[in-house]
């Protein structure tokens, strides 16, 4: 997404991949035919705790008395509600962020120090900080959290995403409570996938806290990721929109075999590894985030709430290259749509006459606080959420791009770009027939073929659910 509008975690990341990936080719290559994809990628603290700060709760998460409580457990509820016995006795490290709260809003970091029997040494972040302290992008080293005094140990340091041994070595187990938005290159599942690799390297056991998927958990869409473009932007081989909780995925990397990669857990590493995953309870395959109860708190900055969940998987890929960008004025991101270059009437009638099933469009303005001009575009509506396919969207608005724009950026794209694009979009063959055909590409035929692969996928991957 290029610009403003790009997710902040793809930003960081192209200095640190393009040197890594090499230089890709753009001859047309047709679509194979479908083919069962391999499987994909099993389920459960002693000291005083610290004195503790007054607890904080997440911002818009209040609870009277009286009121009645979300429906769903999350699975840091199940373990309070268990007496913490998966974790009483152990020296814990927690990663999370500030979305990993409890159901009543309370950061599972002050469940954690106040639970009898819980000895909570260390956090661990990801990008933003433990308390989304730092900007998009930026790299930090280890530190103190103000709030609670916890040291805390940095994964986005610019120099590796996964902890260290030194990281680990006084913990005797990692726990892990992070809200995924069910989308393959949001990056928390990649940091989810990489704290276990070296956990498991290093004798460390992993406890994964489990969430729910907002998207549920029977949506699966949109390409698989070629083995070869595994990256932290696609550190799974999975539909791009993958159906699976955290805990899931935690039980698929813990149990089911992969190529040999940089992102990949070796056999030795997957037998010797131990892994307790605590599963919700109240969630259903089914459900929405809506229908959960709970409120959204932000994952990053442009995710602020469920719309803009469900529009990342929609737009996030079709606008990387090319004309097509997410958000009008400052507002809808990745939920409103604009094209550079080309009229409203007219790209509007273009994806009008697409006819896409489920979604509808409408006209929006909005502000741009930079600019200080208004501007225009279409907000994408989804009319009906069983018939909607998340990803469809972006693959036409690319053989768009490639119809309304001078040259095909596709084509035309520097390497740096181009190499982003494939490691987050997945798949290369599928890049070389846009690059290669242009607005005479056959999107509808790789659109059968990923529905067919999701199908498998599907199938494959429910030894690995908890919930049905």
């Amino acid at each position: 997404m290029p610009g403003a509008l790009r997710l902040s975690f793809f930003q960081p990341l192209l200095p640190l991949l393009v040197p890594l990936l090499g230089l890709f080719g753009c001859s047309a290559t047709k679509a194979p035919a479908p083919k069962a994809t391999p499987p994909f990628v099993t389920p459960t603290i002693s000291a005083t705790p610290p004195p503790a700060a007054a607890p904080a709760s997440a911002p818009g998460l209040t609870f009277r008395a009286g009121e009645k409580l979300p429906p769903v457990l999350l699975g840091i509820d199940v373990l309070e509600a268990d007496g913490f016995a998966a974790v009483r006795g152990k020296r814990l490290g927690l990663l999370t962020h500030p979305a990993g709260v409890n159901r009543r809003g309370t950061p599972t970091t002050d469940v954690l120090r106040r639970a009898p029997g819980v000895k909570l040494v260390a956090l661990f972040a990801v990008e933003h900080g433990i308390n989304a302290e730092f900007p998009a992008g930026k790299n930090y080293n280890d530190y103190v959290d103000k709030r609670t005094g916890l040291p805390v140990r940095s994964l986005y340091d610019g120099k590796t995403r996964r902890p260290t041994k030194p990281q680990l070595k006084d913990l005797d187990a990692l726990v892990i409570d992070l809200q995924d938005i069910g989308t393959r290159s949001y990056t928390f599942i990649s940091a989810l996938k990489g704290a276990m690799a070296a956990c498991f390297e290093h004798g460390v056991e992993v406890i994964v806290l489990d969430r729910p998927n907002p998207l549920s958990g029977l949506k699966a869409d949109g390409p698989p990721m070629d083995a070869d473009l595994m990256s932290y932007v696609g550190a799974y081989r999975v539909p791009y929109v993958h159906g699976l909780t955290m805990g899931e995925l935690a039980r698929m990397t813990k149990d089911a075999p992969e190529p040999t990669g940089r992102h990949s857990l070796t056999d030795a590493q997957r037998a010797k590894g131990k892994l307790t995953v605590i599963p919700m309870r109240g969630w259903t395959r089914s459900m929405r985030w809506t229908e959960t109860g709970l409120p959204w708190i932000p994952t990053s900055p442009l995710i602020v709430d469920f719309e803009a969940v469900k529009g990342y998987p929609m737009t996030g890929l079709g606008c990387e290259l090319g004309g097509f960008k997410h958000g009008v004025g400052s507002q809808y991101q990745f939920r409103g749509l604009l094209h550079l270059t080309t009229k409203i009437d007219l790209y509007e009638k273009e994806l009008r006459a697409l006819n896409l099933p489920g979604i509808d469009f409408r006209r929006v303005s909005a502000p741009n606080t930079k600019t200080g001009k208004a501007g225009t575009g279409l907000y994408i509506e989804i009319r009906d959420y069983d018939a909607w396919r998340p990803t469809e969207l972006n693959f036409h608005l690319m053989r768009l791009a490639c119809k309304l724009e001078p040259r095909n950026p596709f084509a035309s794209a520097a390497t740096p770009q181009r190499s982003l694009f494939l490691h987050l979009m997945g798949s290369r063959a599928f890049f070389n027939d846009l690059a290669a055909n242009g607005k005479n590409t056959d999107i509808d035929r790789w659109l059968k073929q990923w529905r067919d692969q999701a199908k498998i996928y599907q199938q494959q991957s429910q030894k690995y659910w908890l919930y049905r």
